[in-house]
């Protein structure tokens, strides 16, 4: 039996919520939050980065964009990119073939369902419960290995659209390239040669992961999340979405919500680069908000070391001064660690709730 999908949900004509989707009381987003809000409100903004000219001969140009990066590395750990390098044509034809394929009858997409339980992870799925509350995110995906190109396992990529295959592989090849310029900048930024974070993290064997999010439209937003907030196990995320807003990222104490740029390439910084750092660099907190009138559809490329990679601190920045503030361990264990964190706050949060409901 097929599990059931929120777009299923979504398209009942239910009024409220299922119960396991209401998130706790302290991880509900504010009235104020899920309003539209003008561009020329005030208040701290994710950091805007032009980088048309990072293949510039003129050194100070390469010189300013680099800092400005890092800045928003160090300060936030997520960017908005403009001017990238990826042509918009690109870009329009990946969400209108990611779309096209989510646009079909849901017994359609689960042919091309994942299954857990047996260890097939990538495909069509919904969010299993694995967080501390229990409940579970308003959000359909589709997932699949993207680089390197030897190991994909094309069975698993959407048949349809025709173009699918051939747009995702475009701009993957793209993607990739801006993780060595992004790597090589951070890595300058700490005073060690360009090649030195990307090398780490695997090189040529450095994979990168598509997930495409569906977040249906929600009867209550202001109860649900599409993605509770968490910091991305990656090194880095690159992140495009269909111009509807959702993403919040939390800084100095607050929930700051992502303008939506048309162009724009989000940039997170994730926890592999903030341990190779030993956190100069910040793995920033974020979460995804859903919407009553439209859904919202996002792009997110995840850039990953080899499981067996080992990650700790860089011996260039650590000293006396510096201690190592993360242990070294492979990705696998890293990732392995994370989980089981989630997996035992969970288990104490529905402990401490039979516990309140028995007294």
């Amino acid at each position: 039996m097929a599990p059931a999908r929120v777009e299923s949900l979504a398209l009942s004509g239910l009024a409220a919520i299922p119960a396991e989707y209401v998130r706790p009381l302290e991880e509900r987003p504010t009235e104020c939050v899920l309003k539209v809000k003008r561009v020329e409100d005030e208040g701290p903004q994710i950091p805007v980065v032009d980088v048309a000219g990072w293949d510039s001969a003129d050194e100070e140009i390469k010189k300013e964009i680099r800092r400005q990066v890092a800045k928003a590395s160090r300060e936030w750990g997520v960017m908005q990119l403009l001017n990238h390098g990826i042509s918009e044509t690109l870009i329009e034809r990946l969400q209108a073939a990611g779309k096209a394929f989510f646009d079909l009858p849901v017994e359609e997409k689960e042919k091309y369902a994942n299954d857990h339980a047996a260890g097939k992870i990538a495909g069509y799925g919904s969010k299993l419960a694995n967080n501390a509350s229990g409940q579970l995110e308003w959000e359909d995906y589709y997932f699949h290995l993207l680089w390197p190109e030897q190991r994909r396992d094309m069975t698993t990529w959407p048949k349809h659209p025709q173009e699918y295959i051939d747009v995702t592989d475009a701009y993957g090849r793209e993607i990739r390239k801006l993780v060595t310029k992004i790597l090589g900048t951070l890595s300058s930024d700490l005073g060690v040669e360009e090649e030195r974070m990307e090398r780490v993290l695997g090189g040529e064997n450095l994979e990168m992961q598509l997930k495409i999010n569906y977040y249906p439209r929600c009867p209550q937003p202001e109860l649900a999340l599409g993605v509770e907030a968490h910091t991305d196990i990656s090194a880095l995320t690159f992140l495009l979405h269909n111009m509807v807003p959702g993403l919040q990222l939390f800084y100095e104490g607050k929930w700051v919500t992502a303008k939506c740029i048309p162009g724009a390439l989000i940039v997170h910084i994730g926890d592999q680069v903030e341990i190779l750092s030993n956190g100069k660099f910040t793995s920033g907190l974020h979460r995804g908000l859903v919407n009553k009138e439209k859904v919202r559809i996002s792009w997110a490329v995840f850039c990953d070391p080899p499981k067996d990679a080992l990650i700790g601190p860089m011996k260039e920045v650590v000293d006396e001064s510096n201690p190592p503030l993360f242990p070294a361990k492979t990705f696998k264990e890293h990732t392995d660690h994370k989980l089981f964190k989630k997996a035992q706050a969970q288990a104490e949060a529905q402990a401490a709730n039979k516990l309140n409901q028995s007294t």
